[in-house]
């Protein structure tokens, strides 16, 4: 595990909603769904590999979260 998922893990658990994904981007919610709606760039079609569906939530995996943070596609 890399140190970016432990330190992801610890703070989120295994799976994000997209507060805790907007915290990490430095970004508001709201602005992320609206970017993640737009499938064009790279990272938000990276991003939305990670997302899953639980009901009616969206989640999105810490560890692709972390790998794509330790690979620079997200900033």
């Amino acid at each position: 595990m890399s140190t970016t998922q432990e330190i992801l893990t610890e703070q989120c658990g295994i799976l994000m909603t997209y507060e805790q994904l907007g915290e990490v981007m430095h970004r508001s919610p709201e602005a992320l769904r609206i970017t993640l709606s737009d499938n064009r760039t790279e990272w938000a079609r990276s991003i939305n590999a990670a997302k899953r569906k639980w009901g009616r939530r969206v989640l999105f995996r810490t560890a692709d979260i972390a790998r794509l943070i330790d690979e620079g596609i997200i900033d």
